[in-house]
């Protein structure tokens, strides 16, 4: 499994997101708690960028029509989404965060 710098832990927001591009992927990368997630930064229903939602409880919230995504799944956990978004492993090492985007698992 290939893991990838995403960007450093401190350009995370607390219990917020922030938006990269790992190679042609635009992926979020969430803080929520204590913990780290890296998903799809597509929703799933309206194809806009789920890093400029808001965190809170587990889920991040699709900022155009407000659905909610569970951060360490994917799954939607309201509507008007209903499919869910990629999550991908991670990893924080150094005060950085890698994602493996799966391509070589």
């Amino acid at each position: 499994m290939t893991y990838v710098k995403a960007c450093p832990l401190a350009d995370v927001p607390a219990d917020g997101a922030l938006g990269v591009e790992i190679g042609d992927t635009p992926v979020a990368i969430v803080r929520s708690g204590e913990n780290v997630y890296a998903l799809s930064d597509i929703c799933s229903h309206a194809e806009v960028s789920l890093s400029e939602g808001e965190v809170y409880d587990g889920t991040i919230e699709c900022w155009l029509h407000g659905s909610c995504f569970d951060v360490s799944s994917g799954k939607p956990t309201n509507p008007p989404a209903t499919q869910p978004v990629a999550t991908y492993k991670v990893k924080v090492e150094d005060g950085d965060v890698y994602v493996s985007l799966g391509s070589d698992d």
